[in-house]
């Protein structure tokens, strides 16, 4: 990726949080950006502003709780919302996009934190759940794994991860 592919406008976020800004206000777009572009803008804006002091893991989980909240509210009372918006106004899709920004802000700043590769973590967790949920099986189905019984391809240590994750959860 060159350099100006990996440069984004962080523009229109929250304050004072985990949320990235623009230098000198201007405006940059890429084609894509990067888990490590945004980790590393994050670390550095925080750090301008010695907020490290305020982004434990715990904070950032609940600030990251908050704009999922904010991020609910915008789709709360609208029924289904069909793939690509149709009806949205362009306000009302940049709010949404703002409030996107700030959940995947957060979660990269919290998964930097907590020293998780977060791309490699994905890649690891869609690698697992191809395993979970093997096509030939799960196609146009929305059951849970376990309804596929145990002929999937899952290591045991994916299975303890899973089961521990549903005896926490109340599953």
């Amino acid at each position: 990726m060159n350099v100006a592919e990996e440069e984004v406008s962080m523009e229109g976020l929250e304050k004072g949080g985990a949320s990235g800004g623009v230098r000198d206000g201007e405006v940059r777009t890429a084609a894509a950006v990067s888990l490590e572009t945004l980790r590393k803008r994050m670390a550095d804006f925080a750090t301008e502003r010695d907020w490290e002091q305020f982004h434990s893991p715990r904070n950032l989980l609940l600030a990251l709780v908050g704009e999922v909240g904010e991020l609910s509210e915008i789709f709360q009372w609208k029924g289904e919302v069909p793939k690509g918006l149709p009806g949205w106004d362009d306000v009302e899709k940049e709010h949404l996009g703002e409030e996107l920004a700030d959940v995947l802000l957060y979660l990269v700043r919290l998964s930097d934190m907590c020293g998780v590769d977060l791309g490699k973590a994905a890649l690891r967790k869609m690698e697992i759940n191809a395993r979970k949920y093997p096509v030939g099986q799960c196609k146009g189905s929305s059951k849970k794994h376990t309804h596929y019984g145990s002929t999937n391809n899952v290591s045991d240590s994916d299975n303890a991860n899973t089961a521990n994750k549903e005896n926490n959860s109340g599953i």
